[in-house]
Order: C-alpha cells, then structure tokens, then sequence
C-alpha cells in the first residue's frame, strides 16, 4: 500500500514571515505540501504563494489546490509554474480544475460557460501544458487554444513533467483525471447554483467515482494516488461523533434538500468529525478500501495528531 501523504492548506492573508514560518512548521511535522485553493477573493496569489513557500523551505512539495484554468492562459501559467519548478529544485506539483465559483467571474465579467465547456477547455489545457513542460518546441491547435512552434521556458527539472493533480466530483473531469493525472482529486459534485450534491459527499459516491476513473485510466490505474479532502462542514474533533453527525445531517438537509443518514455523514470522506483515534482508524479504513493515501487536513495544527500517527505509515 502507498504510504499517507498529508497536506497542509493556506487560504488567509498573511504576512509573508508568517508563511515563511507556517511552510517550514509544516516541513518540520512531515507534511508532504503546503497548499492554497486559487480565489480572487480574501486570498494571497496561488503562484506567488508558492513560490514564497519554495523559497522557505527544502522539502516540502508545493502547488494549489487548485487552480482555476479559466484564470490564466496555459503558456503563460506553464512558464510560471515551470519557474517555480526550476527555483524550487523540482517539488512543484501541477494542481489544476475545471473552476466552478461562478461568482468570482461575474466579478471580473470573465464569462461562466457551461460545465461541458469548461471541462473542455481544461482537458486541453492539460495537453497544453505538459507539451510545454516538456521543454520541447510545441505547437497545439485546439477550439480554445492555440499554440504554435513555441520553444517554451525554463525547462522544469521533473522530467517529463512536474506531476499532475485534477481533481473533481462529476464524470467526465475524473475521466480525464484517469488519463492524464498523477493524482486523483476526489470532490463533491457541485450542482447549478452552486450548491453542493450531497448525495455525493457520500461514501458509495466515492466509490463510484473511483469507478469512473478506473473505466478511463486502463492499465494505469494502479499507479494511480487518490486524494481527499474535508468539505460542507468545518474539521471537529469531539467524542460525541453521532451529535456531529446529526447536526452535519441538519445542515445538509437545511442547505440542500438532501437528509442523508448519520452513518452517511460519519462514513463520508468529506466529513472530518470524532476522535483522534476515530479519524485515524477512518483514514486506514479508507486506504485499505477505496485506496486512498492522500489527504488535505486544513490548517498545520488541525489534525497535527493524526499527521503524527499516520504520516508515511
């Protein structure tokens, strides 16, 4: 089995001390990377962030988590990212998505096209970018993108490419995931509106999804890393696991429409909530049956118990 790798995130603005100071805390207790989700709004810059990060620290990997591929044309976002690469001595890792926070584009007037059109312009993208990254002259001719002779630079040290991370909840973005990531993000569906699916938060949802990736990756499945991550509910640790449970219930069905059952909730892999030696055994429990080895935590000290247990276990 593939040992846990945890990540830490960063999604406030801070000093730049001060994130110097989270990244090497984070390095120091073992964490595999230090994150941020890519936002225009109450956040620092994803790749200015982490490049600060590269800077502080020696070990710790670094990217978002993730980025929006409608921010930013992929020439462009691969020289940043193949400089950050370059300067980190190869711990990049390309986190990228489809975007899906409609309200931030009609902030900036940048068009909200529909789910179909946006997962299509990311799947080029992602043939955009590792032909970049590839540090060979690259030419592209897509419905989105167009790329021409281009002798793309720096050359990242990771060869072919800097790992790649897709994530997300709907069919035909974890089918691209299957071919073309390293690792698999696994999110909720997030339905028009905004709202979260929450039949898809779910732990028979999950398994399905793998499902979706597996029919799509073929023979690579198995070198395939799933990760996940808490969503809909704030990381609590408390003994009383069933209250929780009915309360994340409550709001979900408040918020939704959906009721899902209290041992939905507790066995979702969205849902952070009971003890240390709860969350523990529910981490185990999720790699020996989904194989999942990758989990985002939240803040350094969040979980830091369940990092000092499992952490390359």
């Amino acid at each position: 089995m593939r040992p846990f790798r945890f990540l830490a995130d960063v999604h406030e603005i801070v000093t730049g001390r001060e994130l110097a100071a989270r990244a090497r805390r984070a390095e120091q207790l073992g964490y595999h990377a230090l994150v941020l989700p890519d936002h225009l709004i109450g956040q620092l810059s994803p790749v200015v962030t982490m490049a600060t990060v590269a800077a502080a620290t020696s070990t710790l990997r670094v990217s978002a988590f993730v980025l929006n591929n409608d921010l930013r044309h992929p020439a462009v976002l691969a020289q940043d990212l193949a400089s950050i690469d370059v300067l980190s001595g190869g711990r990049l890792d390309v986190a990228i998505g489809a975007g899906w926070n409609k309200p931030e584009y009609d902030a900036i007037g940048l068009r909200f096209d529909p789910t179909r059109v946006r997962q299509a312009r990311l799947a080029e993208s992602i043939t955009v970018l590792k032909g970049l990254l590839s540090g060979a002259r690259f030419s592209f001719t897509g419905e989105h993108y167009t790329i021409t002779d281009y002798p793309a630079e720096p050359v990242p040290v990771q060869r072919p490419h800097p790992p790649f991370f897709i994530g997300g909840g709907g069919r035909r973005t974890l089918a691209l995931a299957g071919r073309e990531a390293d690792t698999v993000g696994l999110a909720p569906r997030i339905l028009a509106g905004g709202k979260v699916d929450a039949a898809s938060l779910t732990l028979a949802a999950a398994r399905e999804k793998i499902e979706w990736v597996r029919a799509a990756a073929g023979a690579r499945f198995e070198s395939l890393e799933f990760n996940i991550y808490p969503s809909t509910w704030p990381v609590t640790i408390t003994d009383d696991l069933h209250g929780e449970a009915r309360r994340v219930v409550d709001h979900l069905r408040s918020r939704t429409g959906v009721e899902l059952t209290e041992d939905e909730v507790i066995d979702s892999p969205h849902v952070f909530i009971g003890s240390v030696d709860r969350l523990v055994e529910k981490f185990l429990q999720l790699r020996e049956e989904l194989g999942i080895t990758s989990i985002m935590l939240g803040e350094i000290d969040e979980l830091l118990p369940v990092v000092e247990r499992l952490s390359g276990r």
